[in-house]
């Protein structure tokens, strides 16, 4: 992939990320670890050289002016929440640690940074968590949504639990009308590939096959597609999930607090509680999540597919 220089970027600083960037490609690390890496390294490196500073070479001073200019940044015309700020300095930390192992700088003062300058997340469970919506008021998002794509991304999103880039990345022939489930590409996070649906989105998966053939364009194998007839974006899917919750009442973008808003990622949220409430064992929410299981036990118990679905 090629990474063009950004303006206001010097060309120093940017083939420092450039090399970073690549070096995520040969360790595998998702296409949207990499764009949201770019995309902080980026927001930093043009802050910094504005001020005549380098990406490359840092000190407290240097973490302290980005700190500043975080705190001052707004998205939406709201400041940067905290998780969001941690997740500029962790890009910046991986960014640090691929050069350290190179031998190109001497040392990381990310970790030790945050750790003085960032507020840490409670760990007894008490922070902001993400929105849980009840099976009616899912029920009631799916079936008031009119478009049929986005009826059908709902609809994916919480029966399968699956990632935002996971069902970008669906194609047509991944689909197995017969057994009802979706083989998922192959991603760092992910160990199980297979999804399962049921009959219901069964049902509007078919109804916007039907309407998707009358745009598409020749040769695309999405699955989801945008009003071009090509693969739909992370952006379009956000805005889609977003407008339809908020429509009835389950999203409040003014809110500052994380369980007033209902994201695609929430939908994974959803399916994972509402299994586990169903009585569903652990192992096998495990399984079609795709997480790790990672105990001896794990390795020998081996799950029926069957059973499963």
């Amino acid at each position: 992939m090629k990474y063009p220089r950004p303006e206001n970027v010097t060309e120093t600083d940017w083939n420092a990320i450039t090399e970073f960037l690549y070096d995520l490609e040969l360790k595998g690390s998702s296409p949207e670890t990499i764009r949201s890496y770019k995309s902080n390294l980026r927001t930093i490196t043009k802050h910094l050289n504005k001020s005549q500073l380098s990406i490359i070479t840092q000190d407290p001073k240097t973490l302290l002016h980005i700190l500043s200019y975080l705190r001052q940044k707004t998205w939406r015309g709201k400041p940067l929440g905290m998780k969001t700020i941690e997740n500029y300095f962790h890009a910046l930390s991986s960014f640090n640690e691929y050069h350290l192992f190179y031998g190109k700088i001497s040392g990381n003062l990310v970790p030790s940074f945050t750790k003085r300058y960032l507020k840490q997340y409670k760990k007894n469970g008490n922070g902001a968590k993400r929105k849980l919506i009840s099976v009616e008021e899912m029920a009631l998002l799916i079936n008031s949504t009119i478009p049929v794509v986005e009826k059908a991304i709902i609809t994916v999103f919480a029966k399968t639990g699956v990632r935002r880039g996971e069902l970008i990345s669906m194609d047509v022939e991944d689909i197995d009308w017969h057994h009802g489930r979706i083989k998922l590409k192959p991603k760092n996070k992910r160990s199980n590939l297979d999804v399962y649906f049921d009959q219901e989105t069964a049902l509007i998966l078919q109804r916007w096959l039907r309407v998707r053939d009358g745009y598409v364009v020749d040769g695309e194998k999405a699955l989801f597609i945008g009003d071009k007839g090509c693969r739909i974006g992370r952006n379009i899917v956000y805005k889609m999930v977003v407008g339809n919750a908020a429509r009835v009442g389950l999203h409040d973008s003014v809110s500052d607090r994380l369980e007033d808003h209902f994201s695609p990622h929430c939908g994974r949220h959803w399916f994972t509680t509402h299994l586990r409430r169903a009585g569903m064992p652990r192992e096998f929410i495990q399984e079609l999540r795709g997480d790790s299981r990672r105990d001896a036990i794990d390795i020998y118990d081996h799950i029926d597919h069957d059973e499963l679905r």
